[in-house]
């Protein structure tokens, strides 16, 4: 049985991050719309969380540093635990979960499954570190637009969203692009990519890229007063089977892109992916 381990670290105590993953309101907060902890129950459930019905975790255990828990999803029981450690001067925080989806198969449940511990971890980072937390995927809703605000300029973003180097740092995976209007791009590399998307608008305040089947997704930036309003819309995909992984995927990079960009001395979030199948060079871990 496959088993997948993502690691993030952050500069918040241990003991900080255990009160975040055994509390229920602070699930709330990071993870998901409602939550109940005690010494016997574990159940987070409602909008945020996909096949969002309470009942569908059941706890394991629960100790000083982890906390343990089926998780029935999709007709599928997983196992995950949530743990906290001291290593190298620094607090880690893991995810594992079992089974775990193979790199690139692409349905839309594995995608799910890929890409929502991420956002959650982004969230739990900045809740810990007493930031706002970036936001969550609305399983209800098929509409996806998303807006935050960054203390940088619209300049700023452009160039870390459209320089492959600054981009493998906060996304912590490979891009290329060819940064013009008409130009390919794709996550990964352009030589192994026989259906790469398409720049279809590029400028100061804009970034949107077409996909094989129609999908666009697009970054627009507006400043102000040294702040910058960006909306991510994605658009052009049938409404009865929304991309959440896909979205998710994004909006878990996103928290440490405005992250890069406000925090001195920023590390990123993100430290260690465990996955099975993942190809060599695809992840850009520090």
């Amino acid at each position: 049985m496959s088993t997948g381990t993502i690691r993030v670290r952050t500069s918040a105590p241990a003991a900080r991050v255990h009160q975040a993953l055994t509390t229920a309101e602070e699930l709330q907060v990071w993870l998901a719309e409602h939550a109940v902890v005690d010494q016997d129950t574990f159940e987070f459930w409602g909008r945020f969380t996909p096949d969002g019905e309470r009942g569908r975790q059941k706890l394991l255990e629960l100790t000083d540093s982890s906390v343990r828990f089926t998780w029935l999803l999709y007709g599928t029981e997983y196992t995950v635990e949530l743990a906290v450690e001291q290593r190298d001067g620094e607090t880690l925080v893991a995810v594992t979960q079992s089974p775990y989806p193979e790199w690139g198969v692409g349905d839309d449940e594995s995608e799910v499954l890929q890409t929502f511990w991420p956002l959650a971890l982004g969230n739990l980072v900045e809740l810990v570190e007493g930031r706002p937390v970036l936001g969550f995927c609305d399983f209800t809703s098929p509409e996806q637009r998303f807006e935050f605000d960054i203390a940088a300029s619209p300049a700023a973003i452009i160039n870390a969203l459209t320089d492959p180097d600054v981009f493998a740092r906060w996304f912590g995976a490979r891009m290329e692009i060819e940064p013009h209007v008409g130009g390919r791009w794709t996550m990964g590399g352009l030589e192994d990519d026989p259906n790469p998307g398409k720049v279809i608008a590029l400028d100061e305040g804009n970034l949107a890229l077409e996909f094989h089947g129609g999908m666009v997704s697009s970054w627009e930036l507006k400043g102000s007063e040294g702040k910058t309003r960006l909306t991510f819309v994605q658009s052009g995909f049938d409404p009865a089977s929304p991309p959440y992984g896909p979205w998710m995927g994004w909006l878990s990079g996103f928290a440490d892109l405005r992250r890069m960009l406000e925090l001195p001395g920023w590390r990123p979030m993100w430290h260690s992916f465990d996955i099975p199948g993942v190809p060599d060079g695809a992840l850009v871990l520090e």
